[in-house]
């Protein structure tokens, strides 16, 4: 491995790695020394759930006759051995598809699991397994499009408290300390992110924020009670973990302001209005239903998680459909010796699509939930 390789796997380019570490500690922190009401073995329990749930269901979901270079048909003409390189996956020269073991996402399987035992309560096991099938069958199931309609984690919460009333939600109040560091925890996975969700983050806050003290300005109370509802670290979950997961949020930047907008204004109504206890669940399971409207009314560029290869794979692969394109000028003819005409196929694709996003695609990680 070259030193500039071993740089790119040290740095942390997918920010899943950091949430996972954020989540990971704060859970740990919170069963030593916070007495959280969940065990470590009903926090194994439900982490080896999601993860075992997860394998099965990218099992049955994988399409093994799906071309290398994730387009929907292999005779395209634009998979063969120089696509797969991009995606560092094997190669069949027969079929010309991707093949070999499955792929099984843990990261976004962890991200889900962590947060359950965080929010989760129950006094039955057999509820606490049944929240962690439901939410990660719940991706796989409620798609619109190949995207997911609800958050993993709220689609979860929000059937177990539809189902049964054996479980409940943690409100989060783990005193000044522990809220203080957590928040910076979570500014920290914005930083990590590259702001490529933290629109949607800032806006919630934002708005959410107004409606809280513009009540309690207008009924008269002190400052420290709308302080005190906001130091929450379920809101912080929900607000850095939720609501901002970028799976789910509308594809356009105007789309997820309108989204925080309308999640803020439904939590705030459920809140206040109806006197309800999880409103911001509700909310976020109800607006979840409207992003493929907002979608279609300001569409967007979707977002994919980036798990960056070694750059020599990315440059060689380009270098190869060049040479291979420049010699099927030169010949006239389809050249057998590597992937034939699909260099051609593919210079046409970068010059309709653009260089720069087909290679963000060519080199993106099979998409989390």
């Amino acid at each position: 491995m070259t030193l500039p390789d071993a740089i790119l796997r040290l740095r942390p380019h997918d920010p899943r790695l950091y949430q996972i570490a954020t989540l990971a500690s704060l859970l740990v922190y919170g069963l030593i020394w916070l007495d959280f009401e969940i065990t470590p073995a009903r926090a194994a329990l439900m982490l080896a759930t999601v993860l075992v749930t997860q394998a099965v269901c990218d099992h049955l979901s994988a399409d093994r006759t799906r071309p290398a270079d994730g387009f929907k048909t292999c005779s395209a003409g634009l998979s063969g051995p120089r696509w797969a390189a991009l995606k560092g996956a094997p190669y069949s020269f027969e079929t010309g598809c991707q093949n070999g073991p499955t792929q099984v996402n843990v990261r976004s399987a962890l991200i889900s699991g962590l947060s359950l035992c965080l929010l989760l309560r129950t006094n039955r096991p057999e509820l606490a397994v049944l929240a962690a099938v439901l939410t990660i069958t719940g991706k796989f199931l409620l798609r619109f499009r190949g995207k997911h309609v609800f958050n993993p984690t709220n689609g979860g919460l929000v059937a177990m408290l539809l189902l049964t009333d054996q479980v409940w939600v943690s409100p989060g109040q783990w005193g000044s300390a522990a809220f203080f560091a957590f928040l910076m925890a979570c500014l920290g996975s914005v930083v990590v992110k590259r702001a490529s969700r933290s629109d949607v983050t800032y806006a919630f806050i934002l708005f959410y924020g107004a409606l809280v003290f513009g009540r309690s300005f207008y009924l008269g109370e002190p400052v420290a009670i709308p302080l005190h509802r906001l130091e929450s670290g379920g809101l912080l979950l929900f607000t850095f973990f939720m609501i901002s997961d970028p799976k789910t949020t509308p594809d356009s930047r105007a789309g997820r302001v309108l989204f925080a907008a309308l999640v803020a204004f439904g939590a705030w109504y459920v809140q206040f209005r109806m006197f309800r206890t999880n409103g911001l669940l509700w909310s976020l399971a109800a607006c979840s239903a409207s992003v493929p409207l907002i979608d279609w009314l300001m569409p967007g560029n979707r977002y994919t998680w980036v798990s960056h290869q070694p750059a020599a794979a990315v440059v060689n692969a380009f270098k190869g459909a060049v040479y291979e394109t420049a010699g099927l000028r030169r010949s006239g003819s389809v050249s057998r010796r590597l992937v034939g005409a699909g260099g051609a196929r593919l210079l046409r694709l970068l010059r309709r699509q653009g260089r720069h996003e087909t290679l963000q695609q060519g080199i993106a990680g099979r998409a989390g939930s």
